[in-house]
C-alpha cells in the first residue's frame, strides 16, 4: 500500500498540533489522524472515538510495526513541510525591567 497524498490541517494548540489526512494508492483516504506533542516529540495517533466510559479506541490502525514506522515517518515529514510553509510569529518584545534600586 503506497501513500499518495498527506494532506496537513495546523491546529497550533498545546498538544493537538495538526490533524492528518492520508490517502492510499489514489482509492482509500484516512481522515482524522492527530499530530500529538508528547513529553518526548511529536507523535502520530490514530483516529479514535469515544466509548461511554471516557476512553478511547482507535478505529483505525496499522497492523504491523514497518506499516506504522512508514505511515508516521511520512505524516510526521508532511506536518514539519507544513510548519516551513507557516510564518513564524514574531515574540513581541517585552519592555525592560526598570532599575528600582537606589543608587
Amino acid at each position: 500500500m503506497k501513500i499518495t497524498e498527506i494532506r496537513i490541517h495546523l491546529m497550533g494548540e498545546e498538544r493537538l498540533k495538526a490533524f492528518a489526512s492520508v490517502t492510499f494508492d489514489d482509492s482509500f483516504v484516512a481522515r482524522n489522524m492527530k499530530v500529538v506533542e508528547g513529553t518526548k516529540g511529536v507523535f502520530l495517533c490514530m483516529p479514535s472515538k469515544k466509548l461511554p466510559d471516557g476512553s478511547h479506541k482507535d478505529i483505525m490502525h496499522p497492523i504491523n510495526q514497518d506499516f506504522r514506522k512508514y505511515l508516521e515517518e511520512n505524516v510526521l515529514k508532511a506536518y514539519e513541510e507544513e510548519l516551513a510553509k507557516k510564518p513564524q510569529d514574531t515574540p513581541k518584545s517585552k519592555p525592560a525591567a526598570e532599575n528600582t534600586e537606589n543608587k
